[in-house]
């Protein structure tokens, strides 16, 4: 099963789960609970930590859930916030998931030095869910961003050629393995 986030972020090969980390909870739970999937994958749009490049294609089966707020010791939790369906030894890109958009460069950067790579609001909820339902998951981003002052208005901009480019690249991959 192909999912994404959905509102201006659609795929026609895709169903739309919503957007942040509670709705895609509600949604995605619904569907599993109905129809549980053989494997999910996630397609959207992330914001770079720095070092990914604007419009560079990235897979993972890691994601976080941590605040800015964790940064500077404003925050700490009692859960666990870190998920993987990775079982190789190959190195991912830990997503990371908030309900928001990392905007101040410097701070977020600190980021990339606790392993976190990018930001995407939903895949942490995609993958707990997945978790608890025993199922196979991953996911495919495109950079649409960095996290800076510009951050709205740069996935603005480039937010349709991202979803282009997902859409070939899950395509292209679907053939591969069919």
């Amino acid at each position: 099963m192909i999912i994404c986030a959905g509102n201006n972020e659609n795929f026609n090969f895709a169903l739309s789960t919503g957007v942040g980390l509670v709705e895609t909870s509600m949604n995605l739970t619904r569907l599993c609970l109905f129809d549980k999937p053989e494997f999910l994958l996630f397609v959207g749009t992330a914001g770079s930590y720095g070092d990914k490049k604007i419009f560079d294609i990235v897979e993972s089966k890691t994601a976080a859930n941590i605040e800015l707020a964790f940064l500077s010791n404003d925050a700490y939790t009692p859960l666990d916030n870190v998920v993987t369906t990775n079982e190789t030894n190959v190195k991912d890109i830990v997503v990371n998931s908030s309900n928001y958009i990392s905007t101040n460069e410097e701070l977020s950067k600190n980021f990339l030095k606790l392993g976190l790579g990018i930001e995407n609001m939903e895949f942490f909820a995609v993958l707990k869910i997945a978790q608890e339902f025993n199922i196979p998951a991953g996911g495919v981003f495109c950079i649409t961003n960095y996290t800076n002052a510009n951050a709205h208005d740069d996935f603005v901009k480039n937010q349709d050629k991202a979803k282009e480019l997902l859409s070939n690249h899950v395509h292209k991959r679907i053939k591969e393995l069919t």
